[in-house]
């Protein structure tokens, strides 16, 4: 079974990356015999995801949240399956998402404050899923200023998709060996189709683990928060940049900085925003035991590349992306480092309210009427190679579905 998944995941990332002009030679994707039903993929913008389902234009999307979300409470859609329920069962149990990073001149020259960073976001984290309401609120007042978000016709209020989002996300800080086999299913595949080229291209699975990870400071943070006692870290003389994504993946940086009281009253470590005003945080001063060790400058991005070049121009030390373009970036010579996940899953498939399914089985019986029909189904994903496409990809052929994008 592992072989077969990463076969097919091999080959879909293949025609990823060769559609997107990333690899010369064609590689072949051909149906096994007996494949008749159809299913499109496009790709489109994430916000433009909800308009086109509501205006028909497209009959599903497969997407991260809070966009799943954001489908059900407005009621124009129905989620299939969350990511990590795909078939076939139990390949994508735990994958890989974001995770806190770091520059690796950052890192030895203030191990301290990495390891006291790591700390908070573990204690950030339990508190995300200890009080997933408060988690909602304080996403959706940062991400959208806690009002109605609009796509077209289609308005709903943040709040309650928020709400309706963050139990979906499984914010974890283990390095699992589950997350680990995802990273590597990842990096396997990406090595058969050429496109590492660097440090990663033949290194061993031991070697290239060594490469990624160091999980020292996640160890560290752990046995901190387990004694109830935080290592003050030395002051910094200069301020220290932390980059992340508009997304509610990162909740448990918003409410560790929103919530700072909270942090600073029960373990003596906190994030204190230094504007009181609603919405985002450009800057915080990191606090332990009372005293204050940093201003922490936070960079928003548009996406995980996008960090990983503030990385590497060190605009920023610390980033709280994908895990991809992170191991991308390493692959191409970056100084960084991957320290700990800080939230796992969090995908799914949706479809339009009308459409007569209510899970994965029904949906395939709905490929094939459709396709019968000679109107095969048209499912919107983000861009080609993203987890999202390939796990869609994979689940539609494991299913017998021939796939095209349209």
């Amino acid at each position: 079974m592992k072989m077969k998944v990463l076969g097919c995941i091999i080959t879909l990332l293949a025609l990823a990356l060769l559609v997107a002009g990333c690899v010369t030679e064609e590689v072949p994707v051909t149906p096994p015999d007996g494949m008749q039903s159809e299913v499109g993929i496009m790709y489109t913008a994430t916000g433009q995801m909800p308009v086109l389902l509501s205006t028909g234009q497209i009959d599903g999307y497969m997407v991260w949240q809070p966009f799943v979300s954001v489908a059900e409470v407005s009621g124009i859609g129905t989620v299939v399956s969350y990511s990590q329920d795909l078939p076939p069962a139990g390949t994508w149990t735990d994958h890989t998402c974001d995770a806190l990073s770091a520059r690796e001149d950052f890192m030895a020259a203030n191990p301290d404050l990495v390891n006291a960073f790591a700390a908070l976001l573990i204690l950030s984290g339990n508190y995300v899923q200890e009080n997933p309401d408060r988690a909602a609120e304080v996403s959706a007042n940062w991400l959208f200023g806690g009002g109605t978000m609009t796509f077209g016709d289609v308005k709903v209020n943040s709040k309650d998709v928020l709400a309706h989002s963050i139990p979906t996300i499984r914010f974890s800080t283990e390095p699992s060996e589950e997350w680990l086999k995802s990273n590597d299913r990842f990096i396997e595949a990406l090595r058969e189709i050429g496109y590492l080229t660097g440090s990663l291209k033949d290194a061993s699975t031991a070697d290239v683990r060594a490469t990624l990870y160091d999980f020292s400071h996640y160890e560290a943070a752990r046995a901190m928060v387990d004694a109830g006692e935080i290592t003050t870290p030395d002051k910094l003389t200069r301020p220290v940049s932390l980059g992340y994504l508009p997304s509610d993946h990162d909740a448990p940086l918003f409410v560790a900085i929103k919530d700072w009281e909270y942090f600073d009253e029960n373990y003596g470590i906190a994030l204190k925003p230094r504007s009181t005003a609603p919405g985002k945080v450009d800057v915080a001063d990191l606090i332990v035991n009372g005293e204050t060790i940093a201003e922490v400058r936070l960079v928003q991005g548009e996406g995980g590349a996008q960090l990983m070049t503030l990385m590497g121009t060190d605009a920023i030390q610390l980033s709280y992306a994908g895990t991809p373009p992170t191991i991308s970036a390493i692959d191409k010579g970056m100084a960084i480092k991957i320290l700990l996940p800080t939230q796992n899953e969090g995908s799914g498939l949706v479809v339009a309210a009308s459409a007569p399914v209510d899970d994965w089985d029904s949906f395939i019986a709905w490929a094939d009427a459709r396709s019968a029909e000679g109107r095969p189904l048209k499912i919107a994903a983000p861009i080609r190679g993203s987890i999202q496409d390939v796990q869609i990809k994979y689940a539609l052929q494991d299913s017998g579905v021939v796939v095209k994008e349209v």
